[in-house]
Order: structure tokens, then sequence, then C-alpha cells
């Protein structure tokens, strides 16, 4: 098959990784892809938002899959422009990605179908917004409704912050119309879970758990930012609370998008909270999470492209997943600045050599210029290691981070330590 994966950050270039595995694939394309990508697949200039072109080279290139990455394409409709054009394409229609789309659409989804989650409210107006805010317990969540890269989300400790971000969302309109409306929701204590599962319409097929790491410093301090690594699996978490998200949020979820008449066919990210009161629904994704995939897909041992088919053609259900017993931990080197902004063009050394030593290193925003890989985004790798229990996989990792080099590179030294205490 002549598959065109969408997309141009780390979680892409795994998937691609992945796919490559597969006898079934003939040829691999990626739009726009980035230089590790270039490796292993065509890379096309195409963006994610030129749909029409998209479609176009998908006619050309004979294209029989589109496998879409990224959660803004998904919101503006691309796999309904690829089926009304008679191409397959793997992920949630416009109608069913709202579920990451609009928190708010979310908020009011799981409140509907009593799936826990966090209590809240939405607001419109700032003077509203800043006026309920001032009657609530801290610390508080502050949420664009919108997509914001990961960035839209603020934990206030206190009032100035909560108000600032307020204010940063819905006056000062940093992440534009994504801050039109903004969701006001009680602050979850307790540790982060991710769980990606396939789906079709009610049928659940779901992934090995993960963690996170959203803010950008040791320790879980500093701004937010699309994750600064991961890690599987998730030996502090008993596997009853994983079987009970599953059961409580993931699989309801499912079948109330089936019911609304928005079947949801892709991967679904269930961002979770385990509470003193069992597990809460902190966010959903429609597609595979970034950097949670690098770390997840490694573990796959069914051919991920098998998977994917048989949720194109109605066969999940009946599909057996099998996934390995190692332990990965993903580790993110990001550039000097991020999650603000930051340099590109920072020539890249030490990559045949994290390599030689056993990491699978994922690119991220990287370049070729002159012959060299340089830097061309905010995460710009994602190393991961693999061993036979989070220990030896977190050294593993680190020791392949310390044989890269860029001027103004910045990485967390304590990826996956919640796991060993």
């Amino acid at each position: 098959m002549n598959i065109l994966v969408i997309g141009s950050g780390g979680r892409e270039h795994t998937i691609v990784w992945s796919l490559n595995k597969s006898d079934k694939v003939s040829k691999l394309y990626c739009a726009p892809g980035n230089a590790g990508i270039a490796q292993i697949a065509e890379c096309v200039p195409i963006g994610v938002f030129q749909f029409d072109e998209l479609v176009a080279f998908a006619k050309e290139a004979s294209i029989d899959l589109v496998f879409v990455g990224p959660d803004d394409p998904l919101a503006q409709g691309i796999v309904d422009a690829f089926e009304a054009a008679g191409i397959p394409a793997f992920g949630p229609n416009k109608a069913a990605a709202e579920i990451e789309g609009s928190k708010i659409f979310m908020k009011d989804l799981l409140k509907k179908y009593n799936i826990p989650t966090a209590k809240y409210e939405t607001f419109t107006d700032f003077e509203s917004a800043l006026t309920y805010l001032k009657a609530q317990d801290l610390p508080i969540v502050i949420k664009a409704d919108g997509l914001a890269a990961g960035k839209g989300v603020t934990v206030a400790a206190s009032f100035e912050e909560a108000e600032e971000a307020l204010r940063s969302i819905m006056v000062e309109k940093v992440f534009g119309d994504a801050g039109n409306q903004v969701v006001i929701e009680e602050f979850l204590a307790g540790q982060e879970m991710s769980i990606l599962a396939f789906v079709d319409g009610e049928t659940v097929k779901s992934m090995v758990p993960a963690q996170d790491h959203k803010p950008i410093f040791d320790g879980d301090k500093g701004p937010n930012t699309g994750g600064m690594g991961t890690y599987t699996p998730l030996p502090h978490i008993q596997q009853s609370i994983i079987d009970e998200a599953i059961e409580n949020i993931i699989i309801p979820t499912a079948k109330a998008m089936v019911s609304e008449g928005r079947p949801f066919r892709g991967v679904l990210f269930a961002g979770l909270m385990i509470t003193k009161d069992g597990p809460k629904t902190i966010e959903f994704n429609a597609r595979m999470g970034d950097p949670e995939t690098q770390v997840v897909l490694p573990r796959l041992k069914t051919d991920l492209l098998e998977i994917v088919l048989a949720a194109m053609n109605g066969t999940l259900a009946n599909l057996e997943i099998e996934w390995n017993n190692d332990a990965a931990v993903c580790v993110v080197i990001a550039s000097e600045g991020y999650p603000a902004n930051y340099p590109k063009g920072k020539v890249i050394t030490g990559l045949e050599t994290a390599e030689a030593k056993g990491a699978l290193v994922f690119h991220a925003g990287t370049a070729m210029q002159d012959g060299q890989f340089v830097t061309n985004g905010g995460r710009v790798l994602g190393v991961v290691g693999l061993g036979e229990n989070i220990q030896a996989a977190r050294a593993h990792a680190y020791d392949a981070v310390a044989s890269i080099q860029f001027e103004g590179m910045q990485s967390r030294t304590d990826i996956a330590m919640k796991a060993l205490v």
C-alpha cells in the first residue's frame, strides 16, 4: 500500500517509523515531514492545512490510506476532505474531532453522560469570568476553549495568576479565536495518566498507559509545554485503576459520541487524573499524543497498519492487539527559550552516537542544511530508551541524550522519576 502521513513532528516520525515495519507498505510519504522523517519516507512540501493540494497529491501518488497526525487539521475537517475525494483517511471527521477542538463541547458531553471529570463553568465574557473566579478555591484551572498547541491551560496557584491567564486568553487573545470562550474548572490533585485507544464507533482497544511531563523545568516547574518527556508502563499505578479508567471513562465516551451522532474513528486520547475518588477526565484529544506516541508505539508488537485497516473496515473488535513488556522512556530535547521564542538553525551533533547506543531518536523540529541536521522548532528531538524496567530504560535514554549537542539545548533531568519513588 502507498501511505501518506500528515504532520511534521516527533509523533509523525514515530508513526512513520512504526508503519515502515509493516510488510504491507510499499511506499511511505509524509507531508510536510521533517529531516528525520526524510530518512525513511519521501517528504512532500505541502502544509497540513492545504487540503486541496494534499488531496491532489494523494490522487496523483495513488495513495491507498492517509494517517493524520496533528489536531488542528482534524478539527478543520481534513478527514472529510479526503473522504469526499474517495481517499480513506484514518482519523476522526470534523464533527467527531470537536471532542478536542472545543473543551466546552467535551466538558458538556461528559456532564451529559455522567462521565467523571472536574467541576467547571464556561464563559464568553472576561468580567463575568473574573467575578466567578473571585468566589473559587485555589489552585484553579483556566483553559482556552479551542486548540492552542498544548499551551492553552494554566494551573493558577494565586488569584493574580488566574486573572492574568484569563486576561491573556480573553482580552489579549494570545491564542486568537481559541480564547473566545474559556473553561474555569476545579483543580484535581493526584497522578496524571494518559491512555490512548484505537477506536471505531463503540469498539475501543486501549493502548499501554503512559505519563507525560508538561512543565518545562524539573520538578514540574515553569510554564506548560507540548510535553517534555513520557514513559510507559506505570508501575506505580495499579492495573485496577487503569481498567477503571477504560471502563468508566474511555468506553462510555466512545458510546456517547455514537449517541450524539458523531461516531469517533481514529485514536482517542484520554488525559486523566487519578484522584482520591478514582480516575477523572482532564481532557480528550482526537489523535495520538506527542510525546506519548514515542514511548507507546515502540511497545506495539502487532502491525500498526493492520490495526488501522481493522478500524477502517469495521473489524477492530475481532483484532487481538499485542504489546511487548519493555519499558520505554522518552526525553524531549528542546531549543533555548522554548516554550516562548526560540532560535532556529543550530547545528545538531551526536545523533549517530545516540543511535549507536541503542536509543530511538525521533525528530520533532529539525531540518537539513548543508548536509547537517539543524534545529527547526521548539521541541527538537525525542530520545527514547528501552529496557526491561523503567530504571534501565531511563538510563539508556539519558546516556543517549548526553551524546547529543546543539547550542542552547535544554531537557528535563527527572523524566520518569515518579515511577521510581
